[in-house]
């Protein structure tokens, strides 16, 4: 990615830092970019395993993982690109709770073994609410995309 900031992959032990998700709620495993100009925007990664909780009861015997999961991968990459931008100008993260999704859109199924691609793009940061535009890919191919309107509130 042109214009990346990061020196190297932010890990899942530092994400920790960023994020309160823990396991199994924890969605995603490693930032592997990100990037300031022209727009703030970051590229995730959710490495999608046979072993996900979720998989069990959806479905046995047909394991796929659900859309309700991918919106919330997305917005934890979303989470991460404004703590990281915060601290990149300086300032101290928030907290940043879900508010909205909109047009929420699933055009491909996700499966054990896929590595979900996570790509938030922050298009405005106003009175603490942030807005995303938010894509999953798989292979290149888009699997998910969302609109989501996050609410900061301090640490």
């Amino acid at each position: 990615m042109e214009n990346n900031i990061l020196s190297h992959p932010v890990e899942a032990g530092d994400i920790e830092k960023y994020l309160p998700h823990r396991y199994p709620f924890l969605l995603i495993d490693r930032v592997i970019s990100m990037q300031m100009e022209p727009e703030k925007k970051l590229i995730g990664i959710k490495n999608v395993t046979v072993n996900e909780p979720f998989f069990t009861g959806h479905f046995p015997g047909n394991p796929v993982m659900p859309g309700v999961l991918m919106i919330e991968a997305m917005a934890q990459a979303a989470g991460m690109l404004a703590h990281l931008a915060a601290e990149t100008a300086g300032e101290k993260g928030e907290l940043y709770y879900l508010v909205k999704v909109d047009n929420a859109r699933f055009s491909q199924i996700v499966v054990p073994g896929d590595q979900l691609v996570l790509e938030a793009i922050q298009k405005r940061i106003k009175r603490r609410m942030g807005w995303y535009e938010c894509q999953a890919s798989v292979n290149g191919k888009r699997v998910a995309s969302c609109e989501l309107l996050c609410s900061g509130k301090p640490k």
